[in-house]
């Protein structure tokens, strides 16, 4: 199965900049994507033309409605067809494959989820070729498919290592894009996330960015100048070395008191079977806590007052404009935000600009999402790492 490539490939370096500035930022007018891009209105006439000819780009009114045919004054502004190319997004957890269809410009059109019931890296591609025909016959006009992996990934092809699925150095990338006739893009899925905010989501038009989330782990990405900082050590447990409380309490294999023995949905699943002997969801965990029952109330008063200590570090020394807290584990300020807060300005110097702290639970969808915009990016607008 093999989509045909998009007719407005490839595009030149100017070309590209005038691509993704409207794509982030548009509809914009023309004076104010010239004065963006410290372009000429020459300059930037020359580059647009050809994207509008090819229907990557197209004038719209004030109104922002399209306007018929290609024909339109140069006081019209700018806009993406964001219907032009379809891509697809998949979030590989342990057990599951969450995938999803979005626009160029990251609206989720269709979501796909199918059980995984092995970690064979063959089977696995197998089972994502098998998702992405499903797909494509309702959405035919595929551009590209990005994978979000829990681990660490290397030149967005390799999976050099994931713990959640045993992998070391599986070409990932390599074993999809033989099955399915697409380019692939593989990246770490908390990057893939931070990718998809910077552009499109929290992060948008922001210099300075943090983007914290909690779940299974703890992830941590970094924008500066618009982009975000890539990492060698990205998510080699970096929370497990964040040590927010020598006495605090121990993971499974160890771990005291950092950031993911004590923020962690399985750390704070093992702390309450610790004490009580028996099993509780998250949920139970944070309902027994909103109920004032003892134990949970504890174990969620501990991990408010680790999470609170943890957005204020990040806030004095990253000083970003917003952190966007996200994961499935976002739950926790739904019951102990005050507690959150009232630690985070213990941490911060009393005359500390507020920290701008935007919550968001967030499903795997919205990771999955977060892949596709890694292909909208590297397999379509040619952009890396931002």
């Amino acid at each position: 199965m093999t989509a045909g490539t998009a007719s407005w490939l490839p595009l030149s370096a100017g070309e590209r900049s005038v691509a993704i500035e409207v794509l982030v930022h548009g509809p914009l007018s023309r004076s104010d994507l010239a004065r963006r891009l410290s372009l000429s209105p020459g300059s930037l006439t020359r580059l647009t033309k050809p994207l509008i000819e090819s229907g990557l780009l197209i004038e719209v009114p004030d109104g922002g409605a399209p306007t018929e045919g290609r024909q339109g004054r140069p006081s019209q502004p700018l806009d993406i067809v964001a219907e032009s190319r379809s891509f697809l997004g998949f979030k590989v957890t342990e057990d599951m494959v969450y995938g999803v269809v979005t626009t160029l410009r990251s609206e989720i059109a269709a979501r796909h989820d199918r059980p995984l019931t092995t970690h064979d890296p063959g089977e696995v591609a197998d089972l994502l070729a098998e998702m992405t025909a499903e797909l494509a016959h309702a959405h035919p006009r595929l551009a590209g498919i990005g994978i979000g992996v829990g681990g660490l990934v290397q030149d967005r092809a390799v999976v050099g290592e994931s713990p959640f699925l045993q992998w070391r150095d599986i070409p990932l990338a390599a074993l999809v894009e033989e099955r399915i006739g697409l380019p692939v893009v593989v990246e770490n899925d908390v990057a893939a996330f931070v990718e998809a905010e910077t552009w499109f989501g929290a992060g948008r038009g922001l210099d300075r960015f943090v983007v914290l989330t909690i779940g299974a782990g703890i992830g941590y990405g970094l924008v500066l100048g618009g982009r975000r900082v890539p990492s060698d050590g990205e998510d080699r447990d970096f929370g497990r070395r964040w040590i927010l409380d020598p006495s605090g309490p121990l993971t499974p294999d160890g771990d005291r008191g950092s950031a993911v023995s004590l923020l962690a949905i399985p750390s704070i699943r093992y702390q309450m079977r610790a004490a009580t002997g028996r099993d509780h969801s998250y949920e139970e965990i944070l309902a027994g806590a909103a109920a004032g029952e003892p134990m949970p109330a504890r174990v969620v008063d501990e991990a408010a007052r680790a999470l609170g200590a943890l957005v204020a570090h990040i806030a004095n020394f990253a000083m970003p404009q917003k952190i966007l807290l996200a994961g499935e584990g976002v739950g926790l300020m739904d019951v102990a935000r005050n507690t959150v807060e009232e630690t985070i300005r213990a941490r911060r110097h009393p005359l500390a600009t507020p920290v701008d702290l935007e919550t968001r639970v967030s499903d795997f969808h919205d990771w999955a999402r977060g892949a596709a915009v890694l292909a909208i990016q590297v397999l379509v607008l040619g952009a890396a790492d931002g």
